[in-house]
């Protein structure tokens, strides 16, 4: 009996069908875009200062700028390694009093203005922006900062606890089903979220957004490669994650329009409504229905393909049997990750690629915003080079390999980040450069790791060796909004350090792994084991033949 490979040989492996499908599931790639990044805009950190009473009332008195006005009555920065006074502390004066002059108002309350008391914000922070964020709602600032970093982990936290499930759950109950109730739930956490009246209730609907968004990102990209063709799945893979590049250009315009960020949470929310039509638009996996040994409903969308594509479909193909043929059954076990050396390696450095490509994709987006330059040029521009990260990962997986441009696009972000340490602020255009490029080796390492990290691992495990190594991508996401908050407040620039040496690490490390272009998947433990051994014992062999040859030369 014909498997769904063999009909789609026949009736269109990438044809009307399944470009309507990918175009309806790369619209919702690119909506989750605001979820993973977009803290960004959200939780933007404006210039902020201490608020006085009767400061804005001496200053329209005085007539002082702005500039007169912080430099009368906001402290200076401390020393080299603490925090900024000016943002944090404010002077013990009462400015009410009508002794204050308008000409260095504190130069009658002590000679040297290091010697007058300085006290914690009781009375609120003035912000520097037009708009709001999370962090000016909220005062997520100062003592409170640690809750714009729990904000950011708490989605990565749903992240990793919902991609953990959806694999049961989309293999228990369909693919459709489960994209649907994720999509309502995503649509409606968001809502709640945009009007949430305290930080407590955002946080958690945040935390819900986190539990479904991936799960349903994850369902899209499982969809459309069960829908196409198996030579169009790797390029479907890598475009799926492409319109996500799209989805970042389109925040970063619409993060503009909109500076407040309630605003922005609605309007970037309320188009996933629209994919509940889907119920619709896409219909049901048929390798999961035939999986369910539902054949006939499988048949049904089957023809229901062939018919969009123009095509018919013959009666010798008309009966069904699943991709994997039914043998011996085996369990898989976490441990079966670990027993043999080289899956264990493998499962070693998959784990630390996923973490590194993690840290410093989030790690990279959220330093840039607090760069303090235009933050949204800043994010556009970023995000275009993603474009050619996908492009040069298609021309060179197949013909150079997956090793080296992988281990290179590591290298590539890490040795940008350190180069970034140390290019002065008025090089900007040396400095964005460094920032591209390092981007788009991180961006060409993320993608590398998602196709390389099911080729390394055989039939039975395969699946679960990708949850396991993946999960460690939302384990970084969870760490790195404290790794880039709190380092930045100690040098503005130490982050950059840490990433650039995760980056050069993971490179060295992909060069351990095997090449794995041109091979067939593993199908047993044995051949995984055997995949690098293969490599050297073909080296050896070429050496053997070269010395026979020679010999008779002699």
């Amino acid at each position: 009996m014909p498997r769904v490979d063999d009909i789609l040989e026949h009736i269109g492996e990438f044809n009307f069908f399944q470009k309507q499908t990918f175009f309806f599931l790369a619209l919702l790639s690119a909506a989750f875009t605001p979820i993973y990044v977009g803290i960004v805009f959200l939780g933007f950190i404006p210039d902020h200062r201490c608020r006085s009473p009767g400061v804005a009332e001496l200053s329209r008195r005085c007539g002082w700028s702005l500039e007169e006005e912080l430099n009368y009555t906001v402290p200076g920065p401390g020393p080299a390694g603490q925090a900024f006074p000016q943002q944090c502390l404010r002077y013990e004066v009462d400015w009410n009093q009508s002794a204050l002059g308008c000409v260095d108002p504190l130069a009658g309350l002590a000679a040297n203005r290091s010697h007058l008391p300085l006290g914690p914000c009781q009375h609120g922070w003035v912000y520097d922006t037009p708009g709001s964020s999370i962090v000016t709602e909220f005062n997520l600032v100062c003592g409170n900062s640690w809750m714009l970093d729990l904000f950011q982990s708490a989605v990565n936290v749903g992240f990793f606890v919902g991609s953990m499930c959806i694999g049961y759950i989309a293999d228990r109950f369909g693919r459709k089903l489960c994209l649907l109730i994720t999509i309502l739930i995503n649509a409606a956490s968001g809502v709640l979220m945009a009007v949430s009246p305290t930080y407590t209730w955002m946080l958690i609907f945040r935390l819900i957004q986190g539990l479904v968004s991936k799960a349903g990102w994850l369902i899209g990209y499982i969809l459309i490669t069960e829908f196409v063709g198996l030579s169009y799945r790797r390029t479907v893979g890598i475009f799926y994650q492409v319109a996500f590049t799209v989805g970042l250009l389109v925040l970063a315009g619409v993060a503009y329009r909109l500076p407040h960020w309630r605003w922005l949470q609605l309007t970037v929310t309320l188009p996933n409504f629209c994919f509940l039509l889907y119920y619709w638009c896409v219909p049901e996996s048929p390798r999961w229905l035939i999986s369910q040994k539902k054949s006939a409903k499988a048949m049904r969308i089957i023809k229901h393909i062939a018919k969009k594509n123009g095509r018919s479909l013959p009666a010798s193909l008309q009966s069904l049997r699943p991709d994997e043929e039914v043998g011996e059954k085996l369990n898989p076990s976490f441990l079966d990750l670990v027993r043999t050396p080289q899956i264990r390696k493998h499962t070693l450095i998959l784990m630390y690629n996923w973490f590194t490509s993690s840290v410093l994709y989030q790690g990279l987006i959220m330093h840039m915003g607090l760069a303090g330059s235009n933050i949204y040029l800043d994010f556009f521009y970023s995000a275009l080079v993603e474009f050619p990260a996908a492009f040069i990962i298609i021309l060179t997986i197949d013909r150079i390999g997956r090793r080296y441009p992988w281990a290179a696009a590591n290298m590539v972000a890490g040795a940008a980040c350190l180069a970034s340490v140390f290019i002065p602020e008025d090089l900007l255009w040396l400095r964005v450069t460094a920032a591209c490029l390092g981007r788009m080796g991180i961006t060409m390492a993320y993608e590398m790791v998602c196709l390389v990290n099911a080729e390394l691992y055989p039939t039975f495990i395969r699946n679960l060796g990708v949850l396991v190594c993946s999960s460690m991508c939302d384990v970084g996401g969870i760490i790195t909004p404290f790794l880039v908050y709190r380092l930045t407040g100690i040098w503005h620039e130490l982050p950059l350090v840490v990433f650039a040496v995760v980056g050069l690490v993971a490179g060295g490390l992909v060069l351990l792994l095997p090449e794995t272009k041109g091979k067939a998947l593993p199908e047993t433990i044995e051949e995984a084991e055997n995949m690098q051994r293969s490599r050297k014992n073909k080296e050896k062999i070429i050496y053997l033949q070269v010395k026979k040859l020679d010999t008779p030369l002699n």
